[in-house]
């Protein structure tokens, strides 16, 4: 199973976070993930410059922006599940 961690502190969520969490879970189900996918909220990732902290199982942390969700999702978890 992929995880998706997508800080929710207090700057993150400033930034959007909960948006981005929402953007990605409809993505999920668009895509018929949910089996394959656990989304989650995490407390902060330490990473608090840029956008949201986004981390893709034991990737490296990612700036992600509400805009950006659909490409990091394109470019990032689907190619990790195989699917095109």
């Amino acid at each position: 199973m992929l995880t998706i961690a997508v800080c929710v502190g207090s700057s993150c969520h400033l930034k959007g976070s909960y948006e981005v969490i929402s953007r990605f879970q409809a993505l999920i189900r668009k895509w018929e993930l949910q089996e394959l996918v656990e989304l989650k909220g995490v407390f902060c990732i330490n990473h608090c410059t840029g956008a949201v902290s986004v981390r893709i199982d034991d990737g490296p942390v990612i700036a992600v922006s509400v805009d950006g969700v659909e490409e990091v999702f394109r470019q990032e978890v689907l190619p990790k599940l195989g699917v095109s």
